[in-house]
């Protein structure tokens, strides 16, 4: 069963209110952010169409101190940004109850941007990183079982290169979280 969410609403904190609070890598997430451009108007399109539903709403499981956050969350911020959707940031550490029950591989990994309908009943979630690049992690979780072996941490190290691989320099990730994010909402 999906947990209902909407005691959490109005308890996170608006985007620009995340940013401004950063203690950390707030000058690379605001890079991120300035560099996002609309790859495709048909998505931009879909985007600002949600601009007419009043049934959705977001709830972000975030921290400052994260990678995939700066890399990932302005992309959400801009995709969510002209969609209207009331859209909060939940600081992971303060909501460890609900960061639980959106694990991924078993752990807990951000950020987790979790749709809901006005109500609070989840409808779908996207995280912690793009299809393309979190492969590389599910591999690795695949393949290394045991937290103990003696190469655990040596493969968690390459798997975190690869990752960063994947990413790749430029902002070429960022569409491919938006088509993700658009096929999600899609299904709404």
């Amino acid at each position: 069963m999906t947990p209902n969410l909407s005691h959490k609403f109005g308890k996170g904190l608006p985007p620009e209110e995340f940013v401004s609070n950063m203690t950390q890598n707030q000058e690379v997430f605001q890079d991120w952010y300035q560099r996002f451009e609309w790859t495709n108007v048909e998505d931009q399109a879909f985007f600002e169409s949600l601009n007419h539903r009043d049934d959705l709403r977001v709830l972000i499981l975030a921290a400052d101190w994260c990678g995939d956050v700066v890399r990932n969350i302005p992309v959400v911020f801009q995709a969510l940004e002209i969609t209207g959707i009331p859209t909060e940031v939940l600081i992971m550490e303060n909501h460890l109850e609900i960061m639980d029950q959106f694990l991924t591989l078993g752990g807990r990994s951000i950020p987790v941007v979790i749709f809901t309908d006005s109500g609070g009943h989840v409808l779908g979630t996207w995280g912690p990183r793009p299809a393309h690049v979190q492969e590389a992690m599910v591999q690795f979780k695949t393949e290394n079982k045991d937290r103990e072996a003696a190469d655990y941490q040596d493969n968690l190290a390459e798997t975190r290169k690869e990752i960063i691989k994947r990413y790749g320099e430029g902002t070429e990730y960022q569409a491919a979280i938006i088509r993700e994010l658009r096929e999600l909402i899609s299904g709404f």
